[in-house]
C-alpha cells in the first residue's frame, strides 16, 4: 500500500461439497457462500434438487461418487454428506476420504457412525487412518437441535479446520471406543464411563 498502489494477492479460492440438498444443505451453503467459499451441492433426487432457491450456489443431479470427481478436491476443498441416506453419503466419502480436502464430514448419530465405519472399511477396504479423517458427526458441540444451528456448528468446525485451530475432532474410532459397554470392576461395580464428546446436537447425535 502507497500513496498510489493498493496490491492484493489473490490465490485459488475454497470449495465446498454438499452431499444432500436438504434444509441443512440450504443453511450450510449460505453461510459457506458469505465466508468466501465456492459450493456445489449434488442430488440426484429430483424432489430435493428442484427446489433449490440459491442461485449462487451450483446444483448438480450426478451421482455422488461422481460428483467428488468432477470436484477434484484439493487442499482448498471441503465436502460434507449431509443426506442421510448411506447409499448416497458413502458414495460420496469414499472417494472424499482418500482426496487431498482438508474436511470431510458427515452428519448422523453415533450409532450411524460406528455403522458407516464398519460398512466402509469392510466393503470398501478403507483403513482405520483413512477411516479416522472422517468427521463424525459433523459439527462442532454448541447444543444444537435445528437445522440453521447444526449448519453454524458445521460452518464452525469446517473453518476451524481451515484456519489450522485445534477441535475435538470426533473419529469413527472414537464412536466405537464411546459405544463400547463399560466393564464391570473386581467388586462387581461397573467401572467409570469413558469420557465422551458430545455430537453437535440431537439431529446430529
Amino acid at each position: 500500500l502507497s500513496d498510489t498502489q493498493l496490491c492484493n494477492t489473490f490465490g485459488p479460492g475454497y470449495r465446498m461439497l454438499l452431499i444432500g440438498a436438504g434444509a441443512l444443505a440450504e443453511y450450510l451453503s449460505s453461510m459457506a457462500v458469505s465466508c468466501g467459499f465456492a459450493v456445489t451441492v449434488c442430488d440426484p433426487r429430483v424432489e430435493y434438487r428442484s427446489r433449490w432457491p440459491d442461485p449462487q450456489v451450483t446444483v448438480v443431479d450426478s451421482m455422488p461418487d461422481d460428483a467428488v470427481t468432477a470436484f477434484a478436491p484439493d487442499p482448498r476443498s471441503c465436502i460434507v454428506a449431509l443426506s442421510h441416506d448411506p447409499k448416497l453419503d458413502d458414495l460420496a466419502l469414499i472417494d472424499a476420504l482418500q482426496s487431498p480436502a482438508f474436511y470431510v464430514g458427515a452428519i448422523g448419530s453415533r450409532r450411524n457412525q460406528a455403522a458407516r465405519r464398519e460398512r466402509l472399511m469392510t466393503h470398501f477396504e478403507l483403513d482405520a487412518d483413512t477411516m479416522d479423517r472422517l468427521h463424525g458427526p459433523a459439527g462442532l458441540h454448541i447444543g444444537s437441535k435445528t437445522p440453521a444451528e447444526i449448519a453454524v456448528s458445521i460452518m464452525a468446525e469446517v473453518l476451524a479446520c481451515k484456519n489450522g485451530v485445534a477441535t475435538a475432532h470426533r473419529t469413527g474410532s472414537d464412536v466405537m471406543a464411546i459405544e463400547a459397554p463399560v466393564a464391570a470392576t473386581p467388586g462387581g461395580s461397573r467401572g467409570a464411563a469413558p469420557s465422551r464428546v458430545v455430537a453437535a446436537g440431537s439431529a446430529n447425535a
